[in-house]
This record gives structure tokens, C-alpha cells and sequence, in this order.
């Protein structure tokens, strides 16, 4: 799965200037889902793909803000698979949290090499990160890779392959690329440039074609390794394009100007363009589609989503999801009978998405109620997907009884979302497996306005935002916290003449030394839920909150 990579944004699907050689070859060995949907940004839809349920239900719905921290409470395909006894392995990008019980070996993968927060460079990630040369975590310690990281992601997914090669195995590789920062060797941007594309889309169509270089090689090793027939390999992206859409300017002027696939709307929006996304899957020995199954390569138009990915795995795999008897309901279905024969039979379904980048969520905001044929837009604008498939043309007033349908349907489930939409996903502290943890302004929740200071960039200008975490303690005792407004590794000064504790309401207070890196307090704290915030009073006046939070458990 990538990321921010659109359904323009392959050669094989009509777009004349990128090059995707490798990706349009496995494409005509796939079962092609043509009307495939994820959420219209990374995080819900990466919660919906492990859980085989609506985003909003794991208590993911925004990048930041501490919404992109899935339930530990929800069971995902590598616990179930972990559990048939498949080796799991998840590479590159997770952004469902980065501390315990929410980082991917709590969440049944037995190996995990990863970026921190939602993006390299981002806050949680390993300071100073910019794509190349950089430190990951590997099975939870911070590790120096050599190379671009899209590279070190498929390089350590082929090193598990082969590993595992005689056992069942499951690997998630998930590239933070094509997602900005845009950055690539110029042997991959160059040559759009030189064909008159725009700057930063000749880098994103560059980071595209190192991906694709990356899945030739990925191809060729199953090849190699006798795995091709008893694999299989499933192709996707998180969200619409963020940088191949069309700008209309450069259209105007003649110059390549993106390309869209025929639909309104890019990542983030609640058009098509922002949540259609490709989908390509292959298992010759399972009859799905070629070279040398009984299956065949074809497009599959059934209206499918990132809940199905679960099920559907499940089922082929012939798993039957079984953990502690008490698993929460899937909202997807299995597609395996569809997949093998496109005349099965399937239900008619009306499904959802929604963009909810905000703290809390507001109903019929930024939302899509489809069925094969309709998508009503924020309980508004209604869209015939056969007659207008660019959405050009409101047709509401002309099919109340559709929107009175569709927004009745929209009515039921957002009621049943009103349980995890109560709910606050937590941050483990404290624990036996993670004893000492850091706190990221990433994943606080902002008290006034401006939000958190997600990115390293935030952090380097000093924003001056507030907010505060949501935790559990996993076990009673004395904890240190340690307030700082640089990551250790840096071990700059505060920049603070005094600094503020609040846990769970109540405040400590020490004046800090000139010149001081951090300010230390010990807390008792007893089992169970509570909240931290550490605050900086500034010289100059104003304050800005603590960025980092490093907190142990003492006794």
C-alpha cells in the first residue's frame, strides 16, 4: 500500500506521463477492483484495512490529535493470522500509534521495521529523518539504515520473504511514499522535468517510479523463489492522489498538468477522486487471476472497500478468526467468491467515508454515501456514478426518495458510531513491555486553537500550542516525567524561566536554570486512566507546551 498515490497515478489507467512498467504488469495479471474505496486520508483508512471495520469504530479519524491512535481492543488481520499460525511482518508506515499497546508487535506482528508518526521528518519519528540514510524502528530500537527509505522497506520486506519462505507468512509493506516531503534521487524526477511536468509533481511521479522499480524486484524474488503461484499479492494506495491532480492553470497554458482518472476531487475530498483508489490482487494457485490458475485477469465493478481487505483474506486463507470470543463485528464482507467467479452472487450495499480531521466528529461532514450507482455527498448533492461519473451534475431534486434513502441509511450508522466517538484511545505507560515511553506532541489533544505541532519543522519554530495526552497507567508506582521542548538526542535548552506538571489535574512547578535542557518531576500515580500536560512559561512572555514528555516508572 502506498501513500497518496491516486488512481491517475498509473501509467495503465490513462495517465500518458508517468512510468509504471512493473505495476501495469502485475495489473494484467490481477483481478482489478474498478470501484474500490478506502477513507479520503491515511490514518482511518489504514485502521479499516487491519480491522475489516469502519475507521471511526477503532477510534481513528484524523492524522493527529491523538485520532490516529487505534483501540488495542480491536483484533487485526495480523493477530488472526499470527494466531493460524502465519509469521507477520509489517514495513514502513504504521500511524496508528507509537507507544504501547498501540505500536505493531502489540498489534500481532511478530516483526516491524517502521517510521514514527504519520510520516518521516513528522514528530514522532527519528529526529532528523529526511529520507535518506535514516533511523527506523526495528523491533522497537532505533536502527541506522543505508538508502532511500522507500528501497530499505522493500529490501527488509524481501529479506522476511525469504526468510519465511517455507512457512505461511503475511507481510504489510506500507511506503510513506509518494507522501510529501517530497523528496527523491533526481535520477527518478529528472526526466519529468525534462518532459515540462511541474517541479514537486515531477518528484512525486519520480517517488512513484522508484516504487514501481521497487515492485519489479519484489516480483521477480517471488519469482525466483517459487512463490508467485502460492501468493497472494494485493496492490492498493490509502487515498486519493495528493499532488497528480490537474491544475487547471498549467492546463490553460498547455503544459502537462496532472491527470485525474475522470474524477472530481483528490485526496481529502468527498468526491470519488479523494477515496477511489486501485486495487489489484492476484493468486494463480486460488484461481484469482492469472497466468497459470484457472483464474483470469479482468476488471471486477462491484462497490468494495478497505473493510473487505480482512475478511476476504481471512476466507481465502481458509482462517477462521478466533482469538478470546470476543470480537467485535466486522462491517466488511469476504469478496473471495467474486474474486474467482464474477458471476457469484454478492449483496447490494450501500457503504461509507467520511473526513473528519478535526477532534471531534460533526455529523454529515465531509461524508459519501455510495451504492453502484449513487453518492450522496454530505447529505446534499446527490451523483448518478453511471451517468456522471466526474460528478458534475447535482441531480438531488430530482431523486428525493434517493436522498431520503441514503440519508437514512447515513442516519443508522452514524448512531452506531456514537460509542467509539465517545471513547478516547490511550497511551500505555508504565508497562512491563515498555517501562519508559515519550510523549509526542503528535498525538496530544490541543487545548485553544492552532492544533499540535505534528511535524520536526513545527518543533524547530517553536510553535507556541497546548495540549494534553490521554493515558493509562498500567501499573501504580512513583514516575518520573521529564518535560523537554527538544528531543533528547539533541539536548538543547528549554528556552523556558519555568516549567509546569498537570497529571490528572493536579500541578507541579519548578523555575528552570538558564541554559537548562529539561525539568524533571516525580509523580505517584495510581493504576487506571488520566491525563499529562507539561507547559513552558517563556521569557519573553507567553508559554507553549512541553513537545516531548519522557516518563518512566521509577518503583
Amino acid at each position: 500500500m502506498t501513500d497518496d498515490q491516486g488512481y491517475g497515478d498509473v501509467h495503465a489507467h490513462g495517465n500518458t506521463m508517468i512510468r509504471t512498467p512493473n505495476l501495469d504488469s502485475l495489473r494484467e495479471q490481477c483481478v482489478r477492483l474498478t470501484d474500490f474505496h478506502v477513507d479520503p486520508t491515511c490514518s482511518p483508512t489504514r485502521s479499516a484495512l487491519m480491522t475489516g471495520r469502519y475507521s471511526t469504530r477503532t477510534g481513528v479519524w484524523h492524522t493527529i490529535l491523538g485520532r490516529s491512535l487505534m483501540s488495542p481492543d480491536e483484533h487485526t488481520v495480523a493477530e488472526y493470522l499470527r494466531a493460524a499460525g502465519y509469521r507477520t511482518g509489517m514495513f514502513g508506515k504504521w500511524h496508528l500509534g507509537d507507544n504501547w499497546p498501540l505500536r505493531p508487535r502489540d498489534q500481532g506482528f511478530d516483526e516491524a521495521v517502521r517510521h514514527g508518526g504519520g510520516g518521516v521528518g513528522q514528530g514522532p519519528d527519528w529526529w532528523g529523518n529526511d529520507y535518506f540514510d535514516d533511523t527506523y524502528w526495528c523491533n522497537g530500537k532505533p536502527t541506522k539504515y543505508s538508502g532511500y527509505c522507500t528501497d530499505v522497506w522493500f529490501r527488509e520486506a524481501l529479506r522476511f520473504i525469504e526468510n519465511n519462505k517455507d512457512r505461511p507468512f503475511f507481510c504489510y509493506l506500507a511506503t510513506n511514499a509518494p507522501h510529501d516531503p517530497l523528496h527523491v534521487d533526481a535520477k527518478w524526477s529528472q526526466g519529468y522535468v525534462d518532459r515540462g511536468v511541474a517541479p514537486n509533481q515531477a518528484k512525486f511521479y519520480g517517488m512513484i517510479e522508484n516504487i514501481d522499480w521497487n515492485m519489479g524486484r519484489l516480483m521477480a524474488r517471488l519469482d525466483q523463489l517459487g512463490l508467485t503461484k502460492n501468493t497472494i499479492v494485493i496492490f492498493m494506495t490509502d487515498n486519493g492522489t495528493a499532488t497528480g491532480f490537474v491544475d487547471r492553470k498549467r492546463a490553460a497554458a498547455g503544459q502537462w498538468a496532472g491527470f485525474d482518472a475522470g474524477m472530481r476531487g483528490h485526496k481529502g475530498s468527498k468526491y470519488d477522486g479523494g477515496h477511489r483508489v486501485p486495487f489489484f490482487i492476484r493468486w494463480p494457485a486460488g484461481g484469482i487471476g492469472g497466468t497459470s490458475g484457472k483464474g483470469r485477469a479482468r476488471d471486477e465493478r462491484y462497490l468494495a472497500a478497505h473493510i473487505d481487505v480482512l475478511p476476504t483474506l481471512l476466507d481465502l486463507c481458509g482462517v477462521v478468526p478466533a482469538l478470546d470470543g470476543k470480537l467485535p463485528p466486522l462491517d466488511g464482507i469476504s469478496l473471495a467468491s467474486r474474486l474467482r467467479d464474477p458471476d457469484a452472487a454478492l449483496p447490494a450495499r450501500t457503504l461509507f467515508v467520511h473526513s473528519q480531521r478535526i477532534l471531534q466528529p460533526r455529523k454529515w461532514r465531509q461524508c459519501a454515501v455510495m451504492t453502484e450507482r449513487w453518492r450522496l455527498v454530505d447529505g446534499k448533492e446527490l451523483y448518478d456514478m453511471v451517468a456522471d461519473p466526474r460528478q458534475a451534475h447535482d441531480v438531488a431534486k430530482d431523486h428525493a426518495e434517493v436522498v431520503a434513502s441514503l440519508s437514512k441509511a447515513y442516519d443508522a450508522w452514524w448512531a452506531s458510531l456514537a460509542p467509539a466517538i465517545a471513547r478516547t484511545v490511550r497511551i500505555g505507560l508504565g508497562s512491563d513491555v515498555e517501562p519508559d515511553s515519550v510523549l509526542n506532541a503528535h498525538d496530544w489533544q490541543s487545548i485553544g486553537p492552532g492544533g499540535c505541532p505534528w511535524s520536526q519543522v513545527h518543533v524547530q519554530r517553536g510553535a507556541k500550542l497546548h495540549g494534553q495526552w490521554f493515558v493509562d497507567v498500567a501499573k501504580a508506582g512513583e514516575y518520573e516525567f521529564e518535560l523537554r521542548r527538544w528531543v533528547r538526542q539533541l539536548d538543547r535548552p528549554l528556552e523556558a524561566t519555568s516549567a509546569k506538571l498537570i497529571v490528572g489535574g493536579r500541578a507541579q512547578r519548578q523555575t528552570v536554570a538558564a541554559g537548562a535542557t529539561h525539568a524533571k518531576f516525580r509523580v505517584d500515580l495510581p493504576h487506571g486512566p488520566t491525563t499529562v500536560r507539561g507547559i513552558l512559561e517563556l521569557a519573553g512572555g507567553g508559554s507553549r507546551g512541553a513537545y516531548y514528555v519522557y516518563v518512566s516508572r521509577v518503583r
